[in-house]
């Protein structure tokens, strides 16, 4: 995957050796499904959040109350996508290396009811606590952390009558040092100012 150009482009899906339930620092994109401006508006190079966007906020900040080996570090709401930084930091797994890889996954499904989340539209609606929490052991990866994530805007969303649904990848990348970590925390923070040049361009 070519991290900053105006595509991320990728030949394989997963990285076949790699456990995604490893310790690591995961560089995440979410996107809309056709790059729709679910999420609010940038306006003077600020991203100006509407309820759904406010929400997705608040859900993302969540995340380490549902998955408590799990920290954030910077990430940005955009108008039709999310970039975030997602550590994963279990005491078990303290000795296990990180490798490079980039990779496009796709994480659409509810691993107990083989649901897509997208299609979830009469679902009585949970509190996020409930939602993030329904994932067992076996799956505290990666994919789980941003599969419950997902599920918890699509619900709210369906519960609200506001017409929203995921692209069905998301996109992630190991941070291997802290040079790259500091050059993908710059590209977040800047990814507002870039909006015009940005906004078409994540496949």
């Amino acid at each position: 995957m070519t991290l900053f150009n105006k595509k991320y482009r990728i030949e394989s899906t997963r990285l076949q050796h790699w456990n995604y339930a490893n310790n690591g620092m995961y560089f995440v994109t979410i996107c809309t499904e056709n790059m729709i401006n679910h999420f609010g508006n940038i306006i003077n190079e600020k991203v100006i959040l509407n309820k759904l966007g406010n929400f997705t906020k608040q859900c993302w900040k969540d995340i380490p109350n549902h998955f408590p080996f799990v920290n954030l570090d910077e990430y940005v709401i955009m108008p039709n996508h999310i970039h975030g930084i997602i550590v994963i930091d279990k005491p078990e797994n303290k000795n296990v290396a990180i490798r490079h890889a980039s990779v496009e996954t796709l994480q659409d499904i509810d691993v107990k009811t083989g649901q897509n989340v997208n299609d979830l539209n009469n679902v009585e609606t949970q509190n996020l606590a409930s939602l993030l929490n329904k994932f067992g052991p076996q799956s505290k990866n990666l994919g789980s952390i941003v599969r419950g994530f997902k599920i918890g805007v699509t619900k709210y969303a369906n519960k609200n009558n506001i017409p929203f649904k995921w692209q069905t990848r998301f996109h992630d990348h190991i941070i291997r040092d802290e040079n790259e970590l500091f050059n993908i925390q710059r590209y977040i923070i800047e990814n507002p100012l870039k909006w015009e040049l940005d906004k078409y361009y994540i496949n």
